[in-house]
């Protein structure tokens, strides 16, 4: 008797909606490049049925998923398993199905955020100086929880509802400053880093209205909005002479810990990925 043929590994991207997700194709171009036997397919899971559909899936062959809006921060609740990270910025958006039946939930937004920033500026260094982050969102859990970890001496937060900073400072300690929404184009004049977390300047969002006249050609400066692919905020940025991080990368990099995972391959992010994703 012939032994059995190994299953071909399953993972997707569960949300609702989840149509707009780029992460198949991502995946895909992946999966075509090195050749592996094995899928990635949008699943939109309606709310009410979250629970058993993340049990069955398993059983179903699938390997892990990913996780997008709404249901990154209730996966937790639902996991056997949380890494740190997850833990720290309350919301999960990687998930894998292990082979004993427990679900591991992990966040890789703060991984591919820093990726992405040493990946397009190779020279950035975290003790240059304070970073503003725009936003206390999920988003800006990731990125400031990042960037404490690499090791930035300072990090200020404004958001448009000051308590939700707040909690931000409270849960990640004193290096991290809160200041006023109106007060936020005071904070660019020493930042050696600016990083928008909001959805200000997305196609079909209002504009970011952050006054810019702070910006200086030494400081970096990041948004996390990838449409478009240049928001006003960086337009005027590389205008001023800055270095500019566009939304895409981190969308890409934070697939890398996922896909190796799931397919035993480590992807490489590159320019030709990136034509993939766009096109």
């Amino acid at each position: 008797m012939s032994d059995p043929l190994p299953r071909i590994p399953l993972a997707g991207v569960v949300g609702s909606p989840v149509a707009h997700s780029r992460s198949p194709v991502l995946h895909g171009h992946w999966l075509h490049r090195y050749g592996i036997q094995g899928h990635y397919v949008p699943l939109d899971i309606a709310e009410d049925r979250l629970e058993t559909a993340l049990r069955l899936l398993p059983d179903l062959g699938l390997v892990g998923v990913n996780v997008t809006i709404p249901y990154k921060e209730r996966v937790l609740a639902l996991a056997d398993l949380v890494s740190d990270r997850a833990s720290l910025i309350g919301a999960a958006n990687t998930l894998i199905f292990r082979p004993d039946g427990k679900i591991h939930a992990d966040n890789t937004d703060g991984y591919g955020f820093i990726e992405n920033l040493r990946q397009t500026v190779p020279d950035w260094k975290p003790s240059a100086g304070p970073a503003t982050v725009l936003g206390a969102g999920g988003a800006a859990r990731a990125v400031v929880a990042s960037l404490l970890d690499v090791g930035v001496p300072e990090i200020r937060v404004t958001n448009r509802t000051r308590p939700r900073a707040e909690m931000l400072r409270e849960n990640f300690g004193n290096r991290v400053q809160v200041y006023d929404w109106v007060k936020a184009g005071n904070l660019l004049d020493d930042s050696a880093l600016l990083v928008n977390t909001t959805s200000l300047g997305m196609t079909g969002k209002a504009e970011m209205r952050v006054p810019l006249d702070g910006l200086h050609p030494a400081c970096v400066v990041s948004d996390l909005v990838y449409a478009p692919l240049e928001t006003r905020l960086l337009r005027i940025a590389r205008e001023r002479g800055c270095r500019t991080v566009d939304g895409l990368g981190m969308l890409l990099h934070q697939a890398v810990p996922g896909f190796e995972r799931w397919f035993g391959r480590r992807p490489d992010v590159d320019a030709a990925l990136r034509e993939a994703v766009l096109a």
